[in-house]
């Protein structure tokens, strides 16, 4: 099957997903800068948000870069990511309209575990799509950041509801260690085009 019709149709969804949430960002009806103080939990939101949709579509196009094939099952381990990403922009908004409070911070720490554990579904199929071909599973490698986001989130969802700043500490963390550039996959595409 032909890789690019996939990542196509996943670019599409991800701009949808960052379209939805920069619309709960509405301007406030006075004109000082003061007024813009109450928009602040809203922003943090969104701008939390946006770092994280940035960063799955990053390492979605990195990682569909070193794919040379995809088939049914790779379409249904992409979807599945995709389904978890478009929840993002409802428990963000939940969130910041209750000014990180308990339940919504738990649940938004929820709805960024369940895209990482989409992701890692995704990786471990690609690698099973890829048969012969290492490059891909050198490229992962063991995947270290990874399985520690996912155990941050899960610590974070159970935080939440004793300290729902500390859980939102923990997802920051999470994202700044991903901001932290991985180039796995770019050494692997390098090497491969030195060989040929």
């Amino acid at each position: 099957m032909n890789k690019e019709r996939l990542t196509a149709f996943s670019d599409g969804v991800i701009a949808i997903i960052v379209t939805i949430m920069v619309l709960e960002l509405k301007a406030p009806h006075g004109a000082s800068f003061q007024d813009l103080v109450p928009l602040a939990p809203i922003f943090l939101s969104y701008a939390l948000s946006f770092a994280y949709v940035a960063i799955y579509w990053n390492n979605h196009h990195h990682l569909f870069q070193a794919v040379h094939r995809v088939n049914g099952r790779v379409l249904l381990a992409n979807t599945h990511l995709l389904f978890w990403l478009s929840l993002v922009p409802f428990t963000t908004s939940w969130m910041s309209e209750n000014h990180f409070a308990t339940a919504p911070v738990a649940l938004y720490g929820f709805s960024l575990l369940t895209p990482g554990v989409a992701y890692l579904l995704l990786t471990r199929t690609l690698l099973a799509a890829a048969g012969d071909d290492k490059r891909l599973a050198r490229a992962v490698g063991s995947d270290l950041k990874g399985k520690l986001s996912i155990l941050f989130y899960c610590v974070g969802c159970g935080v939440a509801f004793a300290l729902p700043w500390a859980a939102l500490a923990l997802y920051v963390l999470v994202a700044l260690m991903w901001f932290i550039p991985d180039s796995r996959i770019e050494k692997q595409l390098a090497a491969a085009l030195d060989e040929e």
